[in-house]
């Protein structure tokens, strides 16, 4: 079962990753959420935040940590 979060929580998982002088870089553009970021910092596990489209005006986010960074998201990179 997948775990969804609301962007207020991607919004402050983000900020954690800065202040520890760590890089976010967007991969897509979101419709009303985030879209597709990948967060990544000395120290910390990657994390993957993907939006999820409920309807036409709303939205949810998944959040994955990885102790590497999938080959996957760095082709992307």
């Amino acid at each position: 079962m997948k775990s969804y979060y609301s962007l207020s929580a991607c919004e402050e998982l983000i900020s954690r990753y800065v202040s520890r002088d760590g890089h976010v870089v967007t991969l897509r553009e979101g419709g009303v959420g985030l879209g597709t970021i990948i967060c990544l910092a000395e120290g910390c596990k990657t994390a993957i935040i993907q939006e999820v489209f409920l309807n036409e005006w709303s939205s949810t986010h998944t959040i994955r940590l990885y102790n590497q960074t999938p080959k996957k998201y760095l082709a992307l990179l």
